[in-house]
Formats: C-alpha cells, sequence, structure tokens
C-alpha cells in the first residue's frame, strides 16, 4: 500500500468512528499482557511460556520434542545474555522478555525502515523520511481530501527531532524506533503527551477540560441520552483525572491518564523464572540451569503429554 492510499485508509478510519457515537476511543498506553493464560505453575507452564517467547512464537515449539525443545531454548539464552559473560541476569530476562511482548514493534520497523533508507546507508535522515512520506503532495499544498498534511509534517519533523538524541538530522534504527512509537521511550513520553493534548484541547488554551475530553471519545450526534460509558467516564474525570480539582487537565494530570504506571509483569516474570531456576541460588542464571528447566521456559507438546501421565490428568 502506498504512502497516500494509507493516509486515507487513516483519513477514513477517523471518519468511521466520529460515526459511531457509542464506540470509546482509548487513548491510555498500558503495557501489553505476557499472556492471556492464567498463571498458575501447578496447572502449566503456559502462561510463562507465551511470556517467555511471546504468544505467537510459543506456538512454534508445541511440536517440538524435548531435545528438539532444548537445543533451540540454548539458542535464545545466547541472545539473552546481552554482556556475553555467561550469565543471565534478571535485567537481561527482563529485556528480552519485554521484546518479546514488543516484537511488533520491531518487525513494523523494519518494514518502514526499507520504506525510508532512500540510500541504503543503513540511516535515515529527516529529508528521506520527507520525502517518501509527503514528497507527492509537497507541491500541492491544498489536496482535495482536506487533510492537513503540512501541519502533520511539521509534527513529524518535531517528533523526529526529539527521537534524533544527537541532533544530526539522521536516524539510527534505534532512534527511528523513538520515532514511529514514542510510548515505548522514556525519553518521548512528553511528546505523546504534548500532541496528545494538541488533539484533544479545542480552544487551546493548554488544558483538557470535561467537554474537551468527553468530545475526544464521544459525539453526541444529536442524541440526547449519554451512554452509561460516557457517565462513568464524567465521574472518572472529576474523581480521578483531575486530581487538583480545578476542572481541567494540566500536562502531568494528562501523562498520568495516557501513560500510567502499570505493574510491570515483565519484571515480575523475570525475577519468578529466575527463582524457579536458580539451582545454586547465585541470583542469576547459567545457560545449563536454563536448559535443564526447558519444561518451565518453553516446553514441548512431548513433554506436556509425558507430565500428563505422572500426574494421571487425562485419567
Amino acid at each position: 500500500m502506498s504512502i497516500p492510499q494509507l493516509l486515507l485508509c487513516l483519513s477514513l478510519s477517523m471518519l468511521c468512528i466520529s460515526s459511531k457515537p457509542t464506540e470509546k476511543k482509548d487513548r491510555v498506553h498500558h503495557e501489553p499482557q505476557l499472556s492471556d493464560k492464567v498463571h498458575d505453575d501447578a496447572q502449566s507452564f503456559d502462561y510463562d511460556h507465551d511470556a517467555f517467547l511471546g504468544a505467537d512464537e510459543a506456538k512454534t515449539f508445541d511440536q517440538l520434542t524435548p531435545e528438539e525443545s532444548k537445543e533451540r531454548l540454548g539458542k535464545i539464552v545466547s541472545k539473552i545474555d546481552e554482556d556475553k559473560d555467561g550469565f543471565v541476569t534478571v535485567e537481561e530476562l527482563k529485556a528480552w522478555i519485554k521484546f518479546a511482548q514488543k516484537r511488533w514493534i520491531y518487525e513494523d520497523v523494519e518494514r518502514q525502515w526499507k520504506g525510508h533508507d532512500l540510500n541504503e546507508d543503513g540511516l535515515i535522515s529527516w529529508e528521506e523520511y520527507k520525502n517518501a512520506t509527503y514528497g507527492y503532495i509537497l507541491d500541492d499544498p491544498d489536496p482535495d481530501d482536506g487533510f492537513n498534511y503540512k501541519q502533520m509534517m511539521v509534527r513529524d519533523e518535531r517528533r523526529f527531532k526529539l527521537a534524533d538524541k544527537d541532533g544530526d538530522l539522521t536516524a539510527t534504527k534505534e532512534e527511528f524506533t523513538a520515532f514511529l512509537h514514542p510510548e515505548e521511550y522514556d525519553y518521548m513520553k512528553d511528546i505523546v503527551v504534548q500532541e496528545t493534548m494538541e488533539d484533544i484541547d479545542k480552544n487551546g488554551d493548554g488544558f483538557i477540560d470535561l467537554e474537551e475530553y468527553i468530545g475526544d471519545m464521544y459525539s453526541h450526534d444529536g442524541d440526547a441520552d449519554e451512554p452509561e460509558w460516557v457517565k462513568t467516564e464524567r465521574e472518572q474525570f472529576v474523581e480521578f483525572r483531575d486530581k487538583n480539582r480545578d476542572g481541567k487537565m494540566d500536562k502531568e494530570e494528562t501523562k498520568d491518564w495516557i501513560l500510567p504506571s502499570d505493574y510491570d509483569h515483565a519484571e515480575a516474570e523475570a525475577r519468578h523464572l529466575v527463582y524457579e531456576s536458580d539451582q545454586d541460588k547465585d541470583g542469576k542464571l547459567t545457560k545449563e540451569e536454563i536448559v535443564e528447566k526447558y519444561d518451565l521456559f518453553v516446553g514441548s507438546q512431548a513433554t506436556d503429554f509425558g507430565e500428563a501421565l505422572v500426574r494421571h490428568d487425562e485419567f
């Protein structure tokens, strides 16, 4: 799909959203769930498999024998041990789990990288991105579809410059990832808040009042009666969003709303895996300790079936 087609689809999607007044728009950025399985090791290690590998990747281990699972796990361990000191720490395991859960982000970056690194030098300059994304409309500042592309480009340039840590107007792959997915980087979170406020703050006073907050999620569209969830959101705004009770949300209150400090499931799971596998209790794992507990980390259908026989679960 070309960029013009993509932008057109986005604009049509927004039109569809605005035409359904009972649908709720959610701007809150939550950490992804590690698994939709119940975390109960007494029943199965399915949650741990999803958390360690990502749900999609975990499925690829279902048909493996124990020997194949151990072999593949050993290769994964080498990737997790980032400093190559022969040990996997809680922090390294936590980073791997976060990577497994957000693999789709890196896949998205890879796709977009190919379309924007025009000179294939392993970097993307602002000029490259601008030409690849907006080149076709630069000569037509007033397109027929009414989209304000110039405003979008100014906003993109501001975000690109913030993601570009060394200020050379050229993004490495890590900086480009921060540009495309700013909510994933601490140093980019202020721009997420700023862009959100710009979208919702219709009167331009630098705050989000109750009606702007509700208006972003719901359009009356001539209906006198609001859905129940809208009434609940009004209560949420008064009781929880507007912390200082001045009738509006400032930047900090908006940040608390859209970027909540979630419980760190990745760290909790990393600590759990280390606790369960650390045979010598030194607080870190060797490759041998991890492979020894392969059923906890990756499992396989063959071993699950074998354990089921021991537990007599099939009877």
